[in-house]
């Protein structure tokens, strides 16, 4: 299997709902390193999983919808606890419809798979793995 990875970052304010989660229950900023890789088993015509500048300006328009957002303001998200692992799969999953819609262009329909991964410090991440 090929990859490659692009990187963007995205800064956030939300709370939390449950014990579990103890002060992060109020309101508090996030800042995440956001990596999505792209995969797919054989390259292309041109030897390469996917055009690099598409794919990192793709994941910058869906990391912009985010950025510089309270996301429990958000409609999108109300009601829900907007933890890592479920901003991972937001991600990946507006990336994925762009895909489907044709915005990494016809050589991106040969892709198998796709990982986004929020950073949320340098000791601790989480990740959302789909197929395409």
């Amino acid at each position: 299997m090929f990859s490659i990875t692009v990187r963007d970052h995205l800064m956030i304010a939300h709370s939390f709902r449950g014990e579990v989660f103890g002060p992060a229950q109020r309101l508090h900023g996030a800042t995440y390193l956001v990596d999505a890789t792209f995969r797919r088993e054989q390259l292309d015509d041109d030897n390469i999983v996917v055009d690099i500048g598409l794919a990192t300006q793709e994941l910058g328009a869906v990391v912009s919808e985010l950025n510089y957002r309270n996301l429990d303001s958000e409609p999108d998200f109300a009601g829900t606890n907007t933890s890592t692992e479920f901003l991972a799969k937001v991600i990946a999953d507006r990336l994925a419809e762009r895909i489907h819609k044709g915005a990494l262009g016809e050589n991106a329909k040969g892709l198998a798979g796709l990982t986004v991964t929020l950073h949320e410090s340098h000791i601790a991440w989480a990740s959302y793995e789909r197929a395409l």
